[in-house]
């Protein structure tokens, strides 16, 4: 409910609460949020994978990010987003994601294009319930492939090594170091 709250207050476009639970249900992994220090949304992804895609290629799809003006330019949107496409790549494989943006919304088309590197695919005329058209965007997600292939360290091998020793039972449980990683990870996002 929170989440509606917050695209009622940032976006023209708003969806019923069932279409959150849609995107909720169907894929659980791929939308998130931004809260602040008392546990209010102040922005949100709501992502999704095509579901029968034309080209063949699984690809995720941004239906909504919204952060509230009281907290842009702070980064939330681009940490979200990488959040939700690295989560595309790790769970689906994905190979891009894409979505759609108001031709007239310049702030959108300024963090699209400039900060996030997605591309205008083609116009899509009249694709908004007042007429308006909308660029078709994508965003290649080579390099998700890459990161979570190279910083993802297997344990199994480490631990299968022959000649070395087991590190985790000598000093201790694992499971700091691989919260330190993901912690890495998300900062450097």
């Amino acid at each position: 409910m929170n989440m509606q709250h917050c695209n009622l207050l940032c976006l023209p476009e708003n969806y019923q609460m069932k279409y959150y639970f849609y995107h909720g249900l169907s894929w659980p992994q791929l939308s998130y949020v931004a809260e602040d220090e008392d546990g209010k949304i102040v922005g949100y992804v709501l992502a999704k994978m095509e579901e029968d895609p034309e080209d063949q290629v699984p690809h995720g799809h941004i239906t909504s990010l919204a952060v509230k003006r009281s907290h842009r330019r702070l980064g939330l949107a681009q940490k979200l987003m990488d959040q939700a496409s690295r989560a595309m790549v790790e769970c689906f494989d994905a190979q891009y994601v894409s979505l759609h943006v108001r031709k007239s919304n310049r702030a959108a088309l300024h963090l699209y294009t400039n900060t996030l590197k997605f591309s205008i695919s083609e116009i899509e005329p009249k694709y908004y319930a007042d007429g308006e058209d909308a660029y078709a965007m994508r965003r290649v997600l080579k390099d998700f492939k890459d990161k979570s292939t190279k910083d993802t360290p297997s344990v199994k091998a480490i631990k299968d090594t022959p000649g070395k020793k087991d590190k985790s039972k000598k000093d201790g449980d694992t499971s700091k170091e691989k919260t330190d990683t993901t912690n890495k990870e998300t900062r450097e996002s």
